[in-house]
């Protein structure tokens, strides 16, 4: 498991391939749309979690070598 962040990315991925493959059986076009919405949500809170650990990691780097 990785951060918050990158935790709500993955549950907004999913929550959005599983609103658009919905979309898609029902030929819903509104809910497909959501569904893309909240795969492109998901991705930014994923890179979000990505970036804050990063910037955690080089911190304790930091510390760790003064």
């Amino acid at each position: 498991m990785g951060n918050e962040n990158q935790d709500q990315g993955m549950l907004d991925k999913a929550k959005g391939s599983i609103k658009e493959g919905v979309g898609n059986l029902t030929d819903d076009e509104q809910m497909k749309m959501e569904g893309q919405l909240d795969k492109v949500k998901g991705e930014a809170e994923e890179t979000a979690g990505d970036v804050q650990e990063k910037a955690q990691d080089t911190v304790n780097a930091w510390k760790q070598g003064s």
